[in-house]
Order: structure tokens, then sequence, then C-alpha cells
């Protein structure tokens, strides 16, 4: 079993990872987990190049999506159980889905709300999305 793990450093994200760890000590071989954050690009607005350089950029999307990863990393550690960790920039929900895809993922578990100005909907717009849109299976987690 391959499980993508998606965090974004909320409550709801470190209850997924929780699950995950739940789950892994009920299969009889841990799966393989791939943890994966995703910041949204940041604006390009003009002569933006002249103020702040691509590496500091890159800087900011790999300290952010630490950040994120922390939590969810410190779990899957204290469980032994291997996973991957990937900081992703664009569109949350398609860059899981495409993702999950790619590195073939059985499963896709998210928290059911983010950190997002919509996370106090009923269901995140980002894991709403993520479910009409992944041909994978996706656990929301509450």
């Amino acid at each position: 079993m391959k499980i993508l793990l998606a965090t974004d450093g909320s409550q709801f994200s470190r209850d997924a990872a929780s699950y995950v760890v739940r789950l892994a000590r009920e299969l009889r071989k841990k799966p393989e987990v791939e943890l994966v954050t995703v910041h949204l690009p940041l604006p390009k607005l003009p002569r933006m190049g002249l103020v702040v350089g691509r590496n500091q950029v890159e800087r900011y999307y790999a300290e952010e999506g630490e950040a994120n990863l922390a939590a969810a990393k410190a779990k899957l550690n204290a469980a032994r159980i291997p996973f991957r960790a990937r900081v992703l920039v664009g569109k949350v929900a398609d860059s899981i889905a495409t993702h999950a895809e790619g590195a073939r993922c059985t499963m896709i578990v998210v928290g059911a709300r983010g950190r997002g100005a919509i996370g106090k909907a009923l269901l995140g717009s980002t894991a709403d999305r993520l479910v009409q849109i992944s041909p994978i299976p996706v656990l929301l987690v509450r």
C-alpha cells in the first residue's frame, strides 16, 4: 500500500497523520508514504524580479514547506513509517491529485479542513475539490 498524506500543518492535518500511523499498525506490512505539502505560487508582480530573486522564492517555499511538514514527519518517524517528503508548488488539490497519480499511490489521506479562510466550512474547498478530481480514493479525516 502506498499512501499520499497531504498536510498543511493544521490540526486536521495532524489528525490525518495520526490516522495514517494507526492504519499502519493494522497492516501486515507498513505502507510507503508520500508526505506532501502544497504551497500556492506567489503572485507574479511587475518588476518583482528586481527585488526578490529566484533563490529567495525557492528558500521561502522550502522553509514554509518544512514548517508545514514538521508535525507529520515527527509522527511518522516516531512510528518508524518510511516516507518521502515533498514540497509542491501549485493549485493545492490539483497538485495533490497529480502527485498521487505520478507516485502510484493507492490512497490519499487529508484532513477534512485546513487552515484556509474556507476552513470553517463543513468541508474544506481543497478537500471537496480533491474528492471530485482524484481517480485515487481519498480518505478525509475529521
